[in-house]
């Protein structure tokens, strides 16, 4: 896992919005998928800290999320 102060290599138009954020600002995530990373930020803070996981390591962790 790596913590990116920047956006670059990560294409703007892939971030999506998790289905659990609220419309009232609250916790909010976004995930852009990419061939060699996983990126998730905080959607208030978009030039913020990012959080990059390998798509294995990634999978591990919806998984254990899901309580699968």
């Amino acid at each position: 896992m790596n913590i990116e102060q920047s956006a670059q290599g990560t294409a703007e138009s892939m971030w999506r919005k998790s289905s659990y954020s609220g419309g009232e600002g609250g916790e909010c995530v976004e995930v852009a998928l990419t061939p060699d990373a996983v990126h998730v930020r905080d959607s208030k803070d978009q030039s913020g800290p990012r959080l990059t996981f390998t798509p294995r390591t990634w999978a591990a962790f919806v998984q254990f999320a899901a309580g699968i």
